[in-house]
């Protein structure tokens, strides 16, 4: 972590010198420290999420949200504190645009998974929590312009992300649908869904929908 945060200070701070690389390549020499060459963490990696084929409009929301401390990385919003929209929004499409990397899912041993399905797939209705399918897609690999997948992911990273939505350290556009999703699951409930999404594969050659079948089951300012 630490020999990642001394690299990209140090390219946060090139990048801040009044002509910004104007190249591709050059672009994502940060992004890579820690997203893996094209977007694609090594198999190793156990927290940093792979960005490959993410919907572009997600990933210039997060860059955004990160310039504005909606979410919280010292590094993240110094390297785009300086950068222009059109620059950023060049990255997501590149981002966007290249292959997710297959890893092996992790194994899940819980004897009650069953359950912790039928939450993701159907939500419950009691405490007007939706389906992560309703938003995220059957296959849950997201949908454009701007939903991304769950799956591809580590445990300790969808864990950490949706206890930051809980505790309001993570924020989106409003109204912050992910916020209202987070607070009615129980700590308990975040760490066995993280571990479910950890456990599924990939589908291979799978894509973000061109658009939800139905409307968000929530108001989402994010999804504008």
């Amino acid at each position: 972590m630490l020999r990642h945060s001394v690299w990209l200070l140090a390219t946060s701070i090139a990048w801040a010198q009044p002509s910004p690389p104007d190249n591709m390549d050059a672009r994502v020499q940060p992004c890579a420290a820690c997203h893996g060459e094209s977007g694609r963490v090594a198999a190793d990696e156990d927290y940093f999420p792979s960005i490959a084929g993410k919907p572009a409009g997600y990933l210039y929301e997060q860059m955004i949200n990160f310039r504005h401390g909606r979410r919280q990385h010292d590094i993240m919003q110094a390297m785009f504190a300086v950068l222009s929209e059109g620059y950023l929004n060049e990255i997501a499409v590149y981002y966007a645009a290249q292959t997710p990397k297959l890893h092996s899912p992790t194994r899940l041993s819980e004897p009650d998974a069953g359950e912790i399905e039928m939450l993701i797939r159907h939500g419950d209705a009691t405490r007007n929590l939706p389906a992560c399918t309703a938003c995220h897609g059957d296959d849950l690999i997201g949908a454009k312009p701007t939903i991304p997948g769950l799956l591809g992911l580590r445990s300790e990273y969808l864990a950490a992300q949706l206890g930051a939505w809980r505790e309001g350290t993570r924020r989106a556009a409003a109204p912050d649908c992910m916020h209202t999703v987070a607070i009615r699951l129980s700590p308990a409930e975040i760490d066995r869904v993280s571990r479910w999404l950890a456990s599924q594969p990939y589908p291979r050659n799978a894509k973000p929908l061109p658009q939800l079948p139905a409307p968000l089951p929530l108001p989402c300012g994010a999804s504008r």
